[in-house]
């Protein structure tokens, strides 16, 4: 069995953020959503209104009276805050909390985050076992509940479903330099005759960055035709208008 994660909003107060974390939960691949007394009751329009396609969530949704209520159903709670809480648990970075879960096998574990005006109590802190920062800028730390609620799915989702990319999966045949060096002679012979490098004391680097930036370039042989084409045809064009 693997583990189990359940979103819990403690005393959440906007219907609207209730929804978007249901969404949330689904575009994650998460089930479990729990939430203790919700400041405009509940069953909630605009819950629902928000949650789209996520309404199946919300339907499955636990409503429960107090913290303690809710933390019985998991073996392991991570409270999630925007700052730094004078609370005594181990404070742990998103980093630390992404190591650990990787590490815990076959539990459930709640992913608590608190009302949005206030944040999680020290009360409801007392619950948890680890309390995880969520980085953010020093000049701003307030954070959206629901977006605190994606920014965490998503991580575990990365960890649960993202592989690194097969790069055989796709091959490009890139084109030999030789033929790159063939278009930058006609390409530097047109803008010769366009007297582009001046002052000519600066020539040579101009060409160097030219250089630079295509010999960058991993084109194939299709492509340097194109721009073998590209540069005739404007040249060409040119001395028709002359």
């Amino acid at each position: 069995m693997k583990n189990k994660f359940g979103v819990i909003l403690i005393k959440p107060q906007l219907g609207e953020n209730i929804g978007a974390s249901a969404r949330i939960l689904k575009n994650f691949e998460l089930k479990d959503l729990l939430i203790t007394s919700p400041r405009d009751g509940w069953p909630n329009v605009k819950a629902k209104a928000t949650s789209v396609e996520a309404y199946d969530i919300l339907k499955r949704t636990k409503v429960l009276n107090s913290t303690t209520a809710v933390i019985d159903k998991f073996d392991i709670i991570f409270s999630f805050t925007g700052r730094k809480r004078d609370v005594n648990k181990k404070h742990i970075s998103m980093s630390e909390f992404l190591k650990l879960i990787k590490k815990i096998k076959n539990k459930k574990i709640g992913l608590m985050f608190g009302p949005e005006a206030s944040g999680l109590s020290n009360y409801d802190l007392s619950f948890s076992n680890y309390l995880v920062q969520i980085p953010s800028s020093s000049k701003f730390k307030s954070l959206n509940l629901s977006h605190s609620v994606s920014i965490v799915c998503y991580e575990i989702f990365k960890l649960k479903k993202l592989k690194p990319l097969n790069q055989s999966s796709f091959t490009k045949k890139i084109g030999k330099k030789g033929k790159l060096t063939s278009v930058l002679k006609l390409l530097h012979f047109y803008l010769e005759k366009k007297n582009f490098f001046k002052p000519p004391e600066k020539k040579n680097s101009m060409i160097t960055n030219i250089n630079n930036l295509f010999y960058r370039m991993e084109a194939n042989d299709k492509e340097l035709r194109i721009l073998a084409s590209l540069i005739g045809s404007l040249a060409k064009n040119k001395k028709k208008h002359n």
